[in-house]
């Protein structure tokens, strides 16, 4: 009786460690910790104890973590958790673009360059991944999971409009507790192509342009003097590509490489991967659309700048 109290009365990581403790020391009887229970069904390792790790010697350790990492709780906190990105999607004749970055950051450093930031959430809808990577991640699987849900229940799949107001309504009631989401969900539906952008607050706005992330008034400087409905596809991956790049090259926060989805009436395809520090020396090669030169400056203005004289 006092083990089941003791089990239910503290916190899971708590209850956890205790637990492993007690069945790593207590070699003699595997039986007493349900960790061992199945074992023998293609778990025989755990026969070897689990895997600890040391818990922070403080009452509370997210608490902890808060404070010394989140500069709006202590302006002179020695970690400053700044992350960045850079998303993009436009609605054109042809449907809807999307292209992001594939970088990572935490604080100033890089955390990653290889982040997949388009979640597809069905053939005919995806979702971008901006703030909180955890939280973009978990929230717009599970959105996948009832859009699936919608799908069976009515014979048909469901609107860009209608899932992009279910994840609304789903973060709406987890406002003010720590979420950070910056999404948009893009697709084709009997209405044609829509985008519509839904953050964390529970904002839902819908657009034929929108960006999203710490290089976004770089990709708007490239995608708004060259945006124009009756885009063709090469026309329409170019600029987005160029776009990307552009925050890539000005934002720390943003680069590594770009991700390109077209998503059209029969569904989404995945366009290509560009590395954003080749494209400034050799643009992206023989990409559709692409004029086979590098996007940087310098190549650009190369035998016609002042230095040259």
């Amino acid at each position: 009786m006092h083990s089941f109290i003791s089990r239910f009365s503290q916190t899971s990581a708590q209850s956890e460690f205790h637990r492993a403790q007690a069945f790593t020391t207590d070699e003699g009887d595997l039986a007493s910790s349900d960790a061992a229970w199945g074992s023998q069904a293609g778990f025989g390792n755990l026969s070897h104890g689990i895997p600890t790790f040391a818990i922070p010697e403080v009452a509370d350790p997210s608490a902890f973590l808060r404070l010394h990492t989140n500069d709006s709780e202590n302006p002179d906190c020695r970690i400053k958790m700044n992350h960045g990105t850079t998303t993009l999607a436009f609605c054109f004749q042809g449907g809807v673009i999307v292209a992001v970055d594939s970088r990572a950051t935490a604080g100033s450093y890089i955390a990653s360059g290889t982040v997949k930031k388009v979640i597809e959430i069905n053939p005919y809808l995806l979702s971008t991944v901006a703030g909180t990577a955890a939280d973009c991640q978990y929230w717009e699987t599970y959105l996948g999971m009832h859009c699936r849900l919608h799908e069976l229940r009515n014979g048909e799949r469901i609107s860009v409009a209608a899932a992009s107001k279910y994840l609304s309504n789903l973060v709406y009631s987890y406002k003010g507790m720590g979420l950070g989401m910056g999404t948009m969900i893009c697709g084709w539906d009997k209405t044609g192509p829509s985008i519509y952008y839904v953050d964390s607050d529970g904002s839902r706005l819908k657009g034929n342009l929108f960006s999203v992330g710490s290089g976004s008034t770089h990709a708007y400087g490239v995608v708004d003097q060259g945006y124009h409905w009756d885009l063709s596809a090469p026309e329409a991956y170019e600029l987005a590509r160029r776009s990307i790049y552009a925050a890539g090259h000005r934002d720390a926060y943003t680069g590594n490489s770009c991700n390109l989805y077209h998503v059209e009436e029969g569904g989404w395809r995945f366009i290509g991967n560009y590395d954003i520090s080749k494209m400034h020396y050799e643009g992206p090669g023989d990409a559709l659309g692409a004029d086979g030169t590098g996007y940087g400056y310098d190549i650009r203005v190369k035998g016609h700048s002042s230095g040259d004289n």
